[in-house]
């Protein structure tokens, strides 16, 4: 178990980080052993069979799915079948984000632990930042509020869905898988990675509930017109002038993050990763695997990128149309965008959940979240700002109300540091819920709990 390992395994390297020192393995350049490739330069042969590989088997089937990549091109360029389009793109970006999570984490394992999983988590962020960026750029503030045109509803729809899919559907799915695998005992995990990432996902809640809750305070108080009174247009200014604000102050956070994690206590979350790495139940076998040099990391890592560019603007085009043949904003935001953009984090996830590497699994669920919250989403907002469109963080009180209740949820089952596959069935129960009630849930230019004409 992972509280078996971390605790005798390598108590001895308690007071130092466990990098340091692997028997007969040196470290050369500040590239970890289990992240040498033993080659250099490219390979062309040996580089298609590593990603065909990828990370796991589960990973390995994804790439069954890269044809539907092919198709989506040539529906888009050849055909105005924008159901289709949208369908075909969205499978392929399953396989061009995989491709990418898994070149981010060749590139991570040939850096120290906690800077490998930090940039890690940034490259599956890359996804979610590019389709952002793509819907804000395509939003067209001339539209009006639920208009056709109009993408910050699906904007910020999508920054709270990426957030409650990795809360609940894939930190459930880890819970249920792992302890479905050791199921004579609950799976432990360390108080560090669990405080941490609770209480900054408290804090950035509570950043991004400020601009709704001001909102709510003042709407009823807005007049038509007046010199010397609150107007629609002034709370509207106010609102998107507090956004950006606190978007500044989040990203300030996100970098204080950053810095904790990688100087104060740098050792504690080395030591801990690394005992999990090495209680993993497929440690030995993940060693024997080929590896990518850093040339082809670089290049993989290219490749991918441009290919979900290429793919996220294919799919973005075509949400007009999805949208008007039936499906709602709200339920295309919070559901099924962030269930493709995080595709590769949840595989990774839930494959370390299942070798009982479960402080590792736990980081890659809250870690993302983390940044979503602190760093993606006030990302967005200073985007807009810049290129001067509206993008403001006053979300829906229906779901800044989902958002606090999930970390609620998700911080009291992390309390006592042990889960097991009830709590992550439970946890996946509630998102299916969330994803019921958001499909029925009216658009923006009926349900304006919290809307503003722009």
């Amino acid at each position: 178990m992972v509280s078996h390992h971390g605790s005798n395994s390598h108590q001895a390297g308690e007071s130092s980080p466990l990098l340091q020192h692997h028997g007969t393995h040196t470290l050369t350049d500040g590239i970890a052993h289990e992240g040498e490739s033993g080659r250099s330069g490219f390979h062309p042969r040996h580089f298609f069979a590593v990603c065909w590989r990828s990370s796991s088997n589960v990973s390995k089937y994804v790439n069954v799915l890269w044809p539907a990549a092919l198709v989506a091109v040539i529906l888009y360029f050849a055909t105005n079948a924008h159901i289709g389009i949208f369908v075909a793109s969205y499978i392929a970006m399953v396989p061009a984000a995989n491709l990418l999570g898994f070149a981010g984490q060749e590139f991570a394992r040939k850096l120290p632990k906690v800077a490998g999983i930090l940039i890690e988590t940034t490259f599956g962020s890359i996804v979610e930042i590019v389709l952002f960026v793509v819907l804000i750029v395509k939003h067209k503030e001339e539209e009006g509020n639920g208009d056709e045109g109009n993408m910050i509803p699906i904007i910020q729809a999508a920054i709270l869905g990426s957030i409650l899919t990795n809360l609940l559907l894939c930190l459930g799915l880890c819970f249920f898988m792992g302890g479905i695998r050791q199921h004579k005992s609950n799976q432990k995990f360390h108080a560090i990675v669990s405080e941490v990432g609770n209480g900054l996902l408290l804090v950035a809640a509570f950043g991004l509930l400020i601009p709704s809750a001001f909102y709510s305070a003042l709407k009823s108080e807005t007049v038509q017109a007046a010199s010397d009174k609150l107007t629609s247009g002034k709370l509207q200014h106010d609102i998107l002038r507090i956004s950006q604000m606190t978007s500044i102050v989040l990203i300030v956070a996100f970098f204080l993050y950053l810095v904790y994690c990688c100087t104060s206590a740098h050792s504690i979350f080395d030591e801990v990763i690394e005992a999990d790495e090495h209680g993993d139940l497929d440690h030995e076998e993940d060693m024997k695997k080929q590896k990518l040099t850093m040339t082809e990391c670089l290049l993989a890592i290219t490749i991918a990128i441009a290919l979900v560019v290429l793919l996220l603007i294919i799919l973005v085009d075509q949400i007009e149309d999805v949208v008007e043949a039936g499906v709602p904003d709200q339920f295309l935001g919070l559901i099924l965008l962030p269930l493709v953009e995080k595709a590769a984090e949840h595989l990774t996830a839930i494959d370390e959940a299942w070798d009982g590497v479960m402080n590792v699994a736990l980081y890659h669920c809250l870690g993302p979240s983390i940044q979503t919250a602190l760093f993606n989403a006030p990302l967005v907002v200073i985007v807009g700002w810049l290129i001067g469109k509206p993008m403001d963080l006053n979300f829906e009180i229906f779901m800044i109300g989902l958002l606090v209740l999930s970390i609620l949820v998700v911080g009291n089952f992390l309390r006592d540091q042990e889960s097991n596959w009830l709590e992550g069935a439970l946890l996946v129960i509630v998102y299916v819920v969330i994803a019921i009630a958001s499909f029925y849930y009216p658009d923006p230019d009926v349900a304006t709990s919290n809307g503003i004409g722009i």
